[in-house]
């Protein structure tokens, strides 16, 4: 990244779209200098159900950004679901053109180049390409390999591929809302270094962001990005069930959540009498007891653990996972959240503690996790959103051409 590289970054969740305006300052890091954020209910179940209604909230969140800053936004990144990812891993060995200079700039970008040649299978398209690890020739691991005197160095990769229909549906909603794309990030990658502390960075780890409609599932080895799904569940389902059980308003339902919430109930300390207000019954009012509002989130926030463990299970890695951190509107508010997980996964569940979580609010903590992924790849050269120009390319050639302005030429 460059010095002044201004990053726009917009999260597209089931309730809300948010956006973060970030600028690499002097000292390589990302000031934020601008976040907005715009109700949106076109997402459901992990897809998009309402394209205008999206790109309404996307247009919203520029419009307040560029009247805040002053700038024209032309360009962002966006998340997209695990969903519709698919992760390939790939390994070349690539030689030193000169072994006795040691391995140059244009041997990584080359052996970078050469790691993206994975078959493609039908209805896919690259977005991406995640450089795992450098192994030179005695076995020696490295971050950066260039300047080694290595006759040969073993590149390990992920080469990260999205469903064409979906990149096709979010390009033409941006381009409604007057916005191209720069690229795409998994929600789970972008958010693994805001969200995991050092010693996690470094672990096992599966990263669950149990958002409003959805619970995002990123599974990682040291740095590695193993695996990645959505489970089209969330916190609002929560609040749902709430509501349809015991006969109540949604707003109501929302706010018993979070005043009781709690995820098992044996941890109940005191059985208070809780009165509905917006009872919609014969009578006017209904007086229930706590365990029964706790049963209800109890309940779902079961499921969604169950349906995680089955997913992994399925998959064949749940026992390559040492542990499991939460994070996400839908559930931090909900306590003992983590030790119902525990219970379910059979897996060590703690709540995220990066230490930059507490300085980004909620809402706007996706967004800021990808304008800070973007800005912290590895080999980039460029990354600025554009800001003063509108390009009219081809999206996927685009995209193509940001993954090679990422790596040395």
């Amino acid at each position: 990244m460059a010095i002044g590289d201004i990053i726009v970054g917009i999260d597209i969740g089931t309730s809300k779209v948010s956006l973060v305006v970030g600028e690499v300052n002097n000292f390589n890091q990302i000031e934020v200098i601008c976040n907005t954020i715009h109700k949106c209910d076109g997402i459901k179940k992990t897809k998009i159900i309402d394209e205008d209604e999206i790109a309404l909230a996307i247009s919203k969140v520029i419009e307040e950004a560029e009247k805040e800053t002053d700038l024209k936004i032309n360009s962002s990144y966006v998340t997209i679901p695990g969903k519709y990812v698919t992760i390939v891993q790939n390994s070349i060995v690539k030689e030193a053109k000169d072994k006795y200079a040691g391995i140059s700039t244009k041997d990584v970008t080359s052996g970078i180049m050469q790691v993206k040649d994975v078959e493609l299978p039908e209805g896919k398209v690259m977005i991406d390409i995640i450089t795992d690890k450098f192994i030179l020739e005695d076995g020696k691991i490295v971050a950066d390999p260039v300047g080694n005197l290595s006759s040969h160095f073993t590149l390990n990769a992920q080469v990260i591929l999205v469903d064409k229909d979906y990149i096709k549906q979010l390009t033409n909603i941006f381009r409604k809302a007057g916005i191209e794309i720069d690229g795409f990030v998994p929600v789970t990658l972008a958010e693994r270094n805001l969200m995991l502390d050092n010693n996690e960075l470094t672990d096992n780890i599966m990263l669950l962001d149990i958002g409003a409609g959805n619970t995002e599932i990123g599974v990682f080895e040291s740095n590695g990005y193993i695996y990645t799904n959505t489970i089209p569940l969330g916190g609002k389902n929560v609040t749902s069930d709430i509501s349809l059980v015991l006969n109540i308003s949604e707003e109501e339902a929302e706010k018993l959540k979070k005043q009781y919430g709690l995820a098992m109930k044996s941890y109940i300390d005191n059985d208070n009498e809780i009165i509905l207000n917006t009872y919609k019954g014969d009578a006017k009012t209904r007086a229930i007891k706590s365990s029964e509002l706790i049963e209800i989130i109890e309940a779902r926030i079961e499921e969604i653990f169950s349906l995680v463990n089955k997913d992994i299970t399925s998959q064949g890695i749940k026992q390559r996972i040492n542990n499991v951190i939460i994070t996400g509107q839908g559930i931090t508010n909900i306590s003992k959240s983590d030790v119902a997980g525990k219970v379910i996964l059979n897996i060590p569940v703690k709540i995220a503690t990066g230490r930059l979580i507490s300085t980004i609010r909620p809402e706007y903590r996706t967004a800021y996790s990808l304008v800070r992924y973007i800005a912290a790849r590895p080999f980039a050269k460029s990354v600025s959103s554009s800001i003063d120009s509108n390009s009219k390319e081809n999206v996927l050639q685009t995209i193509f051409e940001r993954i090679k302005e990422f790596f040395y030429s």
